[in-house]
């Protein structure tokens, strides 16, 4: 009897206590980050964002994980909020990648926290990779320096004009030797050539095959590996950029050893970086040369790779769009006469660049932005904690159909109008968009022109399933039967 009781008294405390416990688990986070806030807000009566933190350490990062890699329906992770929470003010609380954060998802509210830099700082988990004195990872003056002077490297019209000129012998050969191979993953041919050309436009270097499978290796290690810690041991992007600093400095050292060579290259972007001098005269050292070079390569190198390839997979899926990309380019063939195209060219291809846009809308390169909150910002009400993560969820402003009629198909016409502002920013926005948004668009647009003219292709795997982390791309690298005409 006396152990009847005792079992039945356990089990009815154990009843008791476990809803207890899973209560404080799931409310710890709340608790933990929450509750200093509103303590701290209440004289203002600013309000909390809607939204949960989850369970302590993990947050809801389970919960991204589902939508990401098990439904790969990435973006149902903000509209689960959107029906749970309601619209609200565009934005809801959370706990991701280690962190309380404030997840941003409507136009209005990125814009305002893309144009608040006296507010919210760039911050990532480690700098090492690129280095502290990458125009990525630096804040204030020297950003601006660095930033004012890549722009006008990359995206002004007498860089897109050299650029379109120089890069084009470099694409025709490379899509010359594709057509050699019949069989190929696109992703892992696009990165060895536009690495040699890149390395080539940007740095003067000469890059035989081994070098350039050795520098590949080494820029998927620092994609990667972006976020990680920099142990410098094989295998971490810290000791991949290491690996590629080594081959710059080395290109470096021999134009300051060599006046002649370094003149001759002077109008390239590590020579011009050379140059670069700050406000008060000085020029930048070595490691800002080489650190500014690196992640340019790293950009460059990754944008391009990454939208091509997307437009080889959207376009073998559309083939609507692929007649009408190959007569507009046909007709500019025959008056160029075989001759290369121009930047003047590229701007009066209409419906080219109809596809470079939607490719890029479709493609979502960079899915999301990370900021940190410098103190206790106000937004209608709301409070966006100080030291809490941002992270603006761009993605969603491209598969939103309050955005775009019918978000998830590929229709380059939808070009013909410009969306409303604010719902398209695939390069982020304000004092830290990308420098070479242009210069992306231009690349895209030549491999297009001479793809829709030479060859035809088709997807070997064309039920493969999306994969949405780190960056989204057709499962099996957009594998492909390739050909001339």
């Amino acid at each position: 009897m006396e152990m009847w009781v005792t079992y039945y008294f356990c089990n009815v405390i154990g009843l008791m206590i476990f809803p207890l416990v899973w209560w404080l688990l799931w409310r710890w986070n709340d608790i933990w980050h929450v509750a200093p806030v509103i303590r701290r807000c209440s004289k203002v009566n600013y309000k909390m964002p809607p939204g949960k933190l989850g369970f302590p350490f993990f947050g809801e990062i389970l919960t991204f994980m589902w939508y990401f890699k098990i439904l790969r329906q990435p973006d149902d992770f903000i509209n689960a909020k959107r029906r749970k929470y309601g619209d609200g003010v565009g934005f809801y609380r959370t706990h991701l990648f280690g962190s309380p954060s404030i997840v941003v998802y409507s136009p209005s509210v990125c814009k305002f926290v893309l144009h608040s830099s006296d507010r919210f700082k760039q911050e990532w988990p480690t700098i090492e990779a690129l280095g502290s004195n990458s125009v990525i990872t630096l804040q204030g003056e020297r950003h601006t320096l660095l930033k004012n002077f890549l722009v006008n490297a990359l995206n002004h019209r007498d860089s897109l004009t050299r650029t379109v000129e120089q890069v084009q012998p470099s694409i025709v050969a490379a899509l010359e030797s594709w057509s050699k191979k019949g069989k190929f993953i696109a992703k892992d041919e696009l990165r060895k050539a536009t690495l040699e050309y890149i390395g080539k436009y940007f740095a003067h270097l000469e890059l035989d095959p081994h070098k350039i499978d050795a520098l590949d290796k080494a820029f998927v290690g620092i994609i990667q590996g972006f976020r990680a810690q920099p142990w410098n041991f094989p295998g971490t992007a810290y000791h991949y950029a290491i690996k590629v600093i080594k081959i710059l400095r080395e290109e470096l050292e021999k134009r300051k050893a060599d006046a002649d060579s370094a003149e001759a290259k002077s109008n390239d972007l590590m020579g011009r970086l050379m140059q670069t001098k700050d406000k008060e005269g000085k020029y930048l050292e070595d490691e800002e040369v080489l650190q500014n070079l690196l992640s340019s390569i790293h950009i460059g190198y990754t944008s391009i790779t990454d939208t091509v390839g997307w437009a080889l997979y959207f376009l073998a899926k559309s083939p609507g769009a692929y007649q009408k990309l190959l007569e507009e380019n046909l007709e500019l063939s025959k008056q160029k006469g075989g001759e290369h195209i121009t930047y003047a060219d590229i701007l009066k291809l209409k419906y080219t660049n109809k596809v470079v846009e939607e490719t890029i809308r479709k493609a979502n390169i960079s899915g999301f932005v990370f900021r940190k909150s410098i103190d206790d910002v106000e937004y209608e009400g709301y409070v966006i904690p100080k030291g809490w993560q941002v992270i603006l969820w761009l993605r969603y402003l491209h598969t939103n159909s309050e955005n775009f009629e019918d978000p998830l198909s590929f229709n380059p016409d939808r070009w013909d109008e410009r969306p409303r502002f604010g719902t398209f920013l695939p390069f982020g926005g304000g004092a830290r968009s990308c420098a070479g948004n242009m210069f992306t668009r231009f690349n895209l647009a030549i491999f297009l022109h001479y793809l829709s003219i030479g060859y035809k292709w088709e997807l070997l795997n064309p039920n493969t399933k999306i994969k949405y982390l780190p960056h989204p791309e057709p499962a099996d690298g957009v594998a492909i039967s390739f050909e001339k005409y």
